[in-house]
């Protein structure tokens, strides 16, 4: 578990804070859903998670 990656950071890689906010909310449902379809339970919540997959680099962020 990750605990406050800095937002700066966070920020950049996703080109600003509010489509870091907006991706960071997209995939926090993704991963609600998935689970809840699967019945997988969760240990920690969807946007910790996001948050941990944006901060990693698992998550590719690609301009339209």
């Amino acid at each position: 578990m990750m605990l406050y990656p800095p937002v700066a950071d966070l920020a950049d890689k996703a080109g600003s804070r509010y489509q870091l906010v907006n991706l960071i909310a997209r995939r926090a449902r993704n991963i609600s859903t998935a689970a809840r379809i699967t019945g997988e339970i969760l240990e920690e919540k969807p946007v910790s998670l996001a948050i941990e997959e944006i901060y990693s680099g698992k998550i590719k962020i690609v301009d339209p």
